[in-house]
């Protein structure tokens, strides 16, 4: 049988060089402990611009479409902010998003012991935290028609529309029940169904979903506004939150620094499953490109290393291999290696990327 076979997108600004820690892991896990993998790589984002003209090339759509996992570093970055909006290169990351059906979008927020002080809030309210939101990410108002900017008279009217169909809140209701079952059995959704047709669909459909095939897990509704403002308060009370596009977009986010750093957070995007029973996936860290310290060896590749771990998990359903990763991290950070965006107080000398995987590497040597 063929390795199952990983398409590597590193894309712009710091995404090639998180993604070189990946390939380190990657590696690792061929050499040590017989996982082998068919990797391939190709270009997204404004790479892709810069050698095709388009944010992604129909023949790198067709292999994403084939492969068993997609890893993407980043897209995006100032040099493109004057392309037409069709082929800026955030584009790309939509259309992989949307024609491999990737309506599932799992977006973790983990704080490990040794960061509960780089949080904003106070160290009892985030230590020990473990949350995983679910975003619906192929619908909703990011692409729901019509949309456009029109004139209306004298004046430009931006539009919008904000439309779900029961079968797509169905689907990720599900996913994260699915999800809730190996983890700690509660689901709370969110919405605004006190404002948004939407929403009332929503809550109607994610309770439907929960009392015909879900019983036994925890369901609990919340406005999302309101879910915003608990995250910010206790943020422990949650396990599974699953929330439509555009609330998963802000509150994933807002979630993300109650753990200290964008640079430790991956996300997986899971779609319907292939031939071989494994799901469509995209695996890339919830950072962007961040242009301003591109080339300089100075980004935290943690969070890309950590989307692998979600791929080893969900993609090649090697759970124990996943879990190893995440405790190498783990112990890296108990140590106090930390890369810039992870340092408080003076006089520490931050790590670089690549030291920063080497330590990672050394530390998946000492857990065999």
């Amino acid at each position: 049988m063929s390795n199952p076979s990983i398409l590597i997108l590193a894309g712009d600004g710091i995404g090639p060089e998180v993604m070189g820690e990946v390939k380190k892991i990657i590696t690792w896990y061929g050499d040590k402990r017989g996982l082998q993998f068919d990797v391939s790589e190709d270009l997204v984002g404004g790479s892709a611009y810069d050698v095709h003209g388009t944010p992604l090339h129909d023949d790198t759509m067709a292999k994403a479409q084939e492969a068993d996992a997609v890893l993407l570093g980043a897209v995006g970055g100032p040099k493109y902010d004057v392309l037409d909006f069709s082929v800026k290169p955030e584009r790309g990351l939509l259309r992989l998003r949307k024609e491999m059906d990737l309506y599932s979008n799992l977006r973790p927020a983990q704080c490990f012991d040794a960061l509960a002080d780089f949080s904003s809030l106070k160290k009892d309210v985030v230590a020990g935290l473990d949350i995983m939101i679910v975003r619906e990410l192929t619908s909703g108002i990011y692409f729901g028609e019509p949309r456009g900017i029109i004139t209306e008279g004298n004046e430009r009217v931006g539009i919008n529309t904000q439309r779900y169909t029961e079968s797509e809140i169905a689907r990720v209701a599900r996913s994260a029940f699915e999800l809730a079952k190996r983890r700690g059995n509660k689901v709370c959704s969110m919405e605004k169904a006190n404002v948004m047709e939407s929403g009332i669909l929503w809550r109607e459909v994610v309770q439907k979903i929960h009392d015909e095939e879900y019983p036994e897990v925890e369901l609990s509704h919340m406005y999302a506004d309101a879910g915003a403002m608990q995250l910010c308060r206790w943020p422990k009370q949650f396990d599974v939150i699953v929330t439509d596009n555009l609330f998963g977009d802000l509150l994933s986010d807002a979630a993300a620094m109650l753990t200290g750093s964008l640079g430790m957070l991956p996300s997986a995007s899971l779609g319907a499953p292939m031939a071989n029973g494994r799901p469509k996936a995209l695996y890339e860290p919830v950072h962007g490109s961040a242009p301003d310290i591109a080339g300089q060896n100075k980004a935290n590749p943690i969070a890309c290393i950590l989307s692998f771990a979600m791929a080893l998990r969900y993609s090649f359903d090697k759970g124990d291999e996943a879990t190893r990763l995440e405790q190498a991290v783990e112990k890296v950070l108990a140590d106090g290696v930390r890369t810039a965006d992870l340092l408080a107080g003076e006089g520490v000398t931050p790590v670089s990327t690549t030291e920063m995987g080497d330590k990672i590497v050394e530390a998946l040597d000492a857990s065999l």
